[in-house]
């Protein structure tokens, strides 16, 4: 008599006398197999369905929330000059329109100076009688740096106000011409260089103003001064927290030295802003695309900036951050004097200038 091991459908068994036996599954279990396959795909399409008419029926609301703080300031800039790094696109290009409309000579520095004619063309068109020109800058080149300063300088004999806004994000590890780190180079470096180097007009022209466009992201750097240039491990995240951190410690020191001088220096978060900025994330860009009604329009992001460069109630308000067009939190790292000065010397010393 033979006696088989029990066995389930689909796996094989052996009897006692050595003999396989096989069993495959009959064609009821497979029909049950699909039934429940395919209801799933119907509850998770319903599911699906139900998410998408929420998301429409409470848009409004969502995009009110998504737009954050505007700025309510009606301040003219007749007769005042205003200069925005990587203005050819996004917020700067946004910020740049906003402060032709209040009546300043807005100068776009952009390396791109095909995109940036593109962008003050359309100005112009926007905005009647706007003055707006457009100068090549490359914050990643000290050399174009100093060659836009010294034309500047000898062109242009006012300056009120300075936004810092170019900047680049999550790149694959690249240098800039000078051997920096692609992103602390360009981020702070290139800023800080530019500062320096105008700083003597912004305090001829006083009350003048310099606004740092940083990012909620300083909440998650760290200056890693042992390899501040990433050669020893590079994390693009965590590289360009890690610049989003300087700029907000720039900010805070370069304040302190400018007390007294009628110059005020703010760094702020522009909330999440669809925009090019993620073109070297793959993931991000399709997390921003799925999620672009959570996401600030260019003008929405642009409304700090703006509130920073022209809001009255901040004429003599300097080294603070700001989101929404309001006081923003700031991390330890952030506030730490100790890390701000040392990172002002590391910068001085990196880019061979001496600033008191």
């Amino acid at each position: 008599m033979e006696t088989t091991i029990p066995s389930f459908p689909g796996t094989t068994a052996v009897d006692v006398s050595g003999r396989l036996n096989t069993f495959t599954p009959t064609e009821t279990d497979g029909s049950k197999a699909h039934s429940v396959m395919m209801l799933m795909l119907v509850v998770f399409a319903a599911g699906l369905g139900l998410v998408a008419l929420i998301l429409r029926l409470l848009s409004p609301q969502i995009r009110k929330y998504a737009a954050g703080g505007m700025c309510r300031s009606t301040a003219r800039l007749d007769g005042k000059v205003a200069l925005i790094t990587g203005a050819n696109s996004g917020i700067g290009k946004e910020t740049a329109l906003d402060l032709a409309f209040r009546g300043a000579h807005v100068i776009l520095a952009c390396r791109d100076v095909e995109k940036g004619e593109e962008a003050a063309t359309e100005i112009r068109t926007r905005v009647g009688g706007a003055k707006v020109e457009v100068r090549e800058l490359d914050l990643a080149d000290t050399c174009s740096i100093r060659a836009f300063a010294q034309r500047f300088l000898r062109e242009v004999n006012h300056l009120h106000i300075l936004i810092n806004n170019a900047g680049v994000m999550m790149c694959p590890y690249m240098k800039t011409a000078d051997g920096f780190e692609m992103q602390i180079g360009v981020n702070h470096l290139g800023h800080f260089l530019l500062t320096y180097l105008l700083i003597g007009l912004l305090k001829r022209s006083a009350p003048s103003r310099i606004v740092v466009v940083s990012s909620l992201a300083h909440n998650f750097g760290w200056i890693r001064f042992h390899d501040l240039h990433s050669q020893g491990s590079y994390n693009s995240g965590l590289a360009y927290c890690q610049s989003k951190l300087a700029n907000v410690l720039f900010t805070r020191e370069l304040a302190r030295r400018l007390n007294g001088s009628n110059v005020t220096v703010n760094s702020l978060h522009p909330g999440t802003v669809r925009s090019e900025l993620v073109r070297h994330s793959t993931a991000m860009s399709l997390l921003f695309a799925v999620f672009s009604m959570f996401l600030k329009t260019p003008k929405e992001g642009a409304q700090t900036s703006v509130y920073c460069a022209v809001a009255e109630e901040l004429q003599s308000i300097s080294g603070k951050h700001f989101s929404d067009c309001v006081p923003a939190f700031v991390a330890p790292q952030g506030r730490s004097e100790e890390t701000a000065r040392n990172l002002w010397d590391v910068s001085c010393e990196l880019l061979g200038i001496e600033w008191d």
